[in-house]
């Protein structure tokens, strides 16, 4: 299931492996490959990480194989988990005639996965939550179409009750495709964006031909309209937010959420938070003002 340790750092490039993880993660191939035990484990892990989507805070499955993984194999046992999965995954791409640089790029938010986990801790390896957004890619639930990732996915009551208020009929489980935004990959303009829709129009009619979505939806803290309020309007958050269509809106503050993707640790306390950019002081200042920030949702129909 893995090439040996003269072949295993192409494969991690592949994957966008961080080049500081590479030979941590060769030189843990040891312990992999001399212990039955190990090996049956992880070959479980990833026979299921690419047939079960799983929820990104479900607190059991991966979360639980990790707590009792070997300890030679320290915080990478989940990434060994994906490596594993990456022959199966490979080959349902091809099954389906998927192009090879479409699978490729999909499976680079394990690398992508790695980077973030560094951020945040400052050392390598690969976290449950991390592990458990990678289900989606794994088993073929999502793709990476130039600027932004496509996931396939049912709309859900409180959307689909939002989407047919507005006079487009649809039901909880009418299939719809949920753009995701991927960190480290230049910025987010429109031509960009543009682009990477035309792209996921022609794949997902020419793959997936039986699904016809109806809508594309996007559920992120970059659609919180409050943002409009310290970004100028040219900015490329502000455009994109100029896609969508508002769905419903959630009530639940979220603070923690941009501090993450913009800072790289959501517990970090506002008072801390840098103001280099106009990003950082929007989402700092909000919170140092005593407010909040929220989950926006948002949708436009897919069929042009």
């Amino acid at each position: 299931m893995l090439p040996d340790a003269d072949d295993l750092p192409d494969l991690l490039l592949d994957l966008a492996v961080p080049h500081e993880d590479v030979n941590e993660v060769t030189a843990r191939l040891r312990t992999v490959t001399t212990d039955p035990g190990v090996r049956r484990l992880l070959e479980e892990c990833a026979e299921d990480v690419t047939r079960v989507v799983r929820e990104v805070d479900d607190p059991a499955g991966l979360g639980d194989r990790a707590a009792h993984a070997p300890t030679a194999l320290g915080e990478y046992f989940l990434v060994y988990v994906f490596l594993f999965a990456v022959p199966r995954v490979r080959a349902a791409h091809r099954e389906l005639g998927i192009p090879d640089d479409i699978g490729r790029h999909t499976l680079t938010d394990l690398g992508r996965g790695m980077a973030l986990h560094r951020r945040r801790y400052g050392r390598g390896g690969l976290g449950v939550r991390q592990a458990h957004w990678l289900t989606r890619h794994f088993c073929g639930e999502l793709y990476q179409l130039g600027r932004l990732q496509y996931e396939r996915a049912g709309l859900g009551t409180r959307t689909a009750q939002a989407i047919t208020a507005a006079g487009t009929a649809v039901t909880a489980d009418s299939p719809s495709l949920n753009l995701h935004i991927p960190d480290f990959l230049g910025p987010l303009t429109p031509a960009a964006c543009d682009r990477s829709v035309l792209r996921a129009r022609e794949f997902f009619a020419r793959y997936f031909p039986d699904e016809s979505p109806a809508v594309a939806t996007c559920h992120s803290w970059l659609l919180d309209p409050q943002l409009r309020q310290h970004l100028p309007a040219d900015s490329n958050i502000v455009r994109f937010q100029e896609r969508f269509r508002r769905g419903w809106d959630d009530r639940e503050p979220a603070d923690s959420t941009p501090v993450g993707f913009v800072f790289g640790d959501p517990d970090l306390p506002a008072r801390d938070l840098p103001r280099r950019t106009s990003l950082e002081r929007a989402v700092g200042d909000r919170l140092r003002a005593g407010g909040h920030w929220y989950i926006g949702h948002g949708w436009f129909p897919w069929e042009q």
